[in-house]
């Protein structure tokens, strides 16, 4: 996987806080978790780019997840807050592949690195299509320096 810090602009930023139930007994984040935060991070991130996903739809636009790869490098806990930073790795005709990487916010701890690739579809019957020209461009672009604060951590 590529290191999106590497990356020309810098990265989406969203924070969320662990909950209590998204934690085992030993209030560590189960692992499955990490695909709801990934795909958290990623409608942030469609969000700040596109706009409103429902704008998407209306161009009868949407993707799906083909491939996640998730990698781990410790473990988050119950309150702790994480950074999930977006940066497009690639676009190609009818995919486009996402890398998030998850720090606790407050040490800049490395947590998990995934790599998400989607596949645009058609809304209407999930046929491949290619990736429009301007949404191309939109996901090149990114969102740098954009930040979407769910934890309140960076509250005054």
């Amino acid at each position: 996987m590529s290191n999106p810090e590497s990356s020309v602009h810098s990265p989406f930023t969203l924070y969320i806080r662990v909950r209590y139930g998204e934690c085992d007994p030993q209030q560590v984040v189960f692992n499955a978790r990490y695909g709801d935060y990934v795909d958290l991070a990623m409608s942030e991130f469609f969000r700040a780019i596109f706009g409103s996903w429902n704008l998407m739809l209306e161009r009868g636009l949407d993707c799906q997840v083909v491939r996640m790869l998730t990698e781990w490098q410790h473990p988050a806990r119950f309150d702790d807050v994480l950074a999930l930073r977006v940066c497009t790795e690639k676009v190609g005709n009818t995919s486009f592949s996402i890398c998030v990487t998850i720090v606790r916010a407050e040490d800049q701890q490395p947590i998990a690195t995934a790599e998400v690739t989607y596949v645009m579809v058609t809304a209407s019957a999930h046929d491949k299509t290619p990736v429009p020209d301007d949404l191309r461009a939109l996901l090149l672009a990114g969102a740098p320096g954009k930040e979407v604060d769910q934890a309140a951590w960076k509250a005054p």
